[in-house]
């Protein structure tokens, strides 16, 4: 049994895809790896499979939307964990090993986010955020969050 099933939902993406894929293999290289294609008409699902045999490509026949094509590939995960990954994502190899020793050495934990960076080394806001309640929504939505960014309330 793998460590990770890592599913990735693309679409029209066969430029980034490949850097994806080619990145959590640096990372982690016994993942399983899920790739579920909403209805591409770009070649993608044919350039997978020839590019990369030891993964599992799924063609979704339509495009059912994000939260459809992740539920579709969670039935075919084998992992201990589950990754839901977007297709413009580059992980560092540091990064799936060490998330599984955190996990495998904390069992209460249910779920993990990671610090993310641009391209250019930047912190990327979002992946600082918080439970998603309707406060937090609130302050969100309402720019609170935005204003007062390292406000213990409002900056969740």
């Amino acid at each position: 049994m793998p460590s990770v099933s890592v599913i990735i939902v693309s679409y029209k993406v066969r430029y980034y895809i490949e850097q994806c894929v080619d990145s959590v293999l640096r990372s982690l290289p016994d993942a399983q790896i899920i790739v579920i294609d909403n209805a591409s008409a770009d070649g993608s699902v044919e350039y997978l499979r020839s590019r990369f045999p030891q993964i599992e490509v799924i063609a979704n026949p339509e495009n059912s939307g994000f939260g459809s094509a992740n539920n579709i590939a969670l039935q075919h995960a084998e992992g201990r964990y589950v990754l839901f990954l977007n297709p413009d994502t580059v992980v560092a190899e540091e990064t799936l090993p060490g998330c599984v020793n955190f996990m495998d050495e904390n069992p209460g934990v249910g779920a993990l986010g990671v610090r993310m960076q641009y391209g250019n080394g930047r912190f990327a806001l979002e992946s600082r955020r918080s439970v998603p309640t309707p406060r937090v929504s609130f302050y969100h939505m309402s720019g609170l969050g935005r204003l007062f960014p390292h406000s213990r309330r409002f900056g969740r």
